[in-house]
């Protein structure tokens, strides 16, 4: 839920495609944050691997960079 979003009365006979459609909302939100820190891990392991020459490390560093940045973005 967003600071913005503000609370509105749902009626009795729409609650139960309200519920299943929040539940979706979850599900959705979670699986995108997982894919984001698994993704991240995987590009800090590729920027780590990359990085073991000196001419990698021009490419290595920020893909590790970027890496960290998605763990961050999907923990936090």
């Amino acid at each position: 839920m967003s600071a913005t979003s503000e609370k509105k009365h749902v009626p009795w006979y729409l609650w139960p495609f309200w519920a299943v459609w929040h539940l979706v909302e979850i599900i959705l939100k979670l699986t995108g944050r997982f894919l984001a820190v698994i993704l991240g891990l995987v590009l800090m392991f590729a920027g780590v691997l990359v990085s073991l020459t000196v001419i990698g490390a021009i490419i290595g560093v920020p893909l590790f960079i970027i890496g960290l940045l998605l763990v961050f973005r999907g923990l936090f």
